[in-house]
């Protein structure tokens, strides 16, 4: 579990497909502190540790994690938002984020509003993929309060600090995202699916 407040940036290093899955070695300064087994959030995307060092560390991507979410569109170089998980005697600065990727969503408006931006994402709509205005949701791990709400698309607002030290500062229109949407959110919508 997570809390959606990203702890550092790091740096994809290597790329190697194995069997159909993913190897991927980040470099972070969080790195070295790793331990085999332990669950990062790349992106949002919880990964399982398989190797950790000073060199940076390696995670795995399985099939159903590259056709849910944009791990399997990083290259070399590219940043991703790093997160460890929840220490339950922590604070929950940003709100309750299992790493698990609902749906992948597309920027359509990236906009500086003179100390602070506002970006707009679509995304398809589906019953228990809900926003509500003032509500949480999770955009490439990054726990963010929604501006606006429409059934297939929402807007947040970004302060100066978590675009400069976010994968927000390399956001753009066009740019696909990871979103996990509210755990209650969406154990919400179901009940009420299941009540139809």
């Amino acid at each position: 579990m997570f809390t959606g407040i990203i702890e550092t940036m790091g740096k994809v290093t290597s790329l190697s497909k194995v069997n159909g899955n993913l190897h991927l070695t980040i470099q972070s300064s969080i790195s070295q502190e790793l331990k085999v087994d332990q669950s990062v959030s790349h992106n949002g995307v919880c990964l399982t540790v398989i190797e950790a060092g000073p060199d940076g560390h390696k995670v795995v991507a399985i099939d159903e994690t590259l056709n849910r979410s944009t791990i399997g569109s990083l290259r070399l170089n590219d940043s991703v938002n790093l997160e460890r998980c929840l220490v339950m005697n922590g604070r929950l600065d940003g709100h309750i984020v299992q790493g698990h990727v609902d749906t992948r969503a597309t920027c359509i408006k990236a906009e500086d509003q003179n100390g602070s931006w506002l970006f707009c994402f679509k995304y398809v709509a589906g019953s228990d993929l809900v926003t509500v205005p003032k509500g949480s949701i999770c955009v490439d791990g990054v726990s963010l309060t929604v501006v606006d709400s429409q059934v297939d698309e929402f807007s947040v607002a970004i302060i100066p600090y978590t675009y400069e030290n976010t994968s927000f500062k390399h956001l753009k229109e066009g740019t696909e995202v990871n979103l996990e949407f509210d755990i209650i959110g969406k154990y919400v919508a179901r009940l009420l699916d299941l009540r139809k």
